[in-house]
């Protein structure tokens, strides 16, 4: 299988997933805020951004003007905010708060409509 139809297919069953997980228990949300206020939470977070980043990038490093630049873009993203918890986490913290309290909506919405999108071009199922 290919490494773009595989990481479409991971990412966009995981979006989807994560967007009902937050949509049906919006508490899970500040929860996991709350949960990054502990140093040991946060240590591990960010070194699963890091190395998911690292991955993602690694095996999929494509800067096509197509949909494979969205799982790049993923990867990228993973690795920003990992290193940024991992270097500046206080700030990051603060920083991805504003970010979920201004645009709750427009980011689940967003995560729903790009997970419909990867998996749609993974599996083909409405063709374009």
């Amino acid at each position: 299988m290919d490494v773009s139809i595989f990481l479409a297919k991971f990412w966009g069953w995981y979006l989807i997933i994560f967007f009902l997980i937050l949509s049906f228990n919006p508490k899970r949300s500040r929860q996991i805020f709350n949960d990054l206020k502990d140093e040991k939470f946060l240590i591990l977070s960010s070194l699963i951004a890091i190395i998911v980043g690292l991955l993602n990038i690694m095996f999929h490093n494509i800067w096509e003007l197509n949909w494979k630049i969205i799982i790049t873009l993923i990867g990228w993203i993973s690795l920003s905010i990992g290193l940024s918890l991992f270097v500046l986490p206080k700030r990051t913290v603060v920083w991805l708060e504003i970010m979920n309290i201004k645009f709750v909506q427009v980011i689940y919405t967003l995560l729903f409509f790009i997970g419909v999108f990867l998996l749609n071009t993974a599996y083909g199922i409405v063709l374009f």
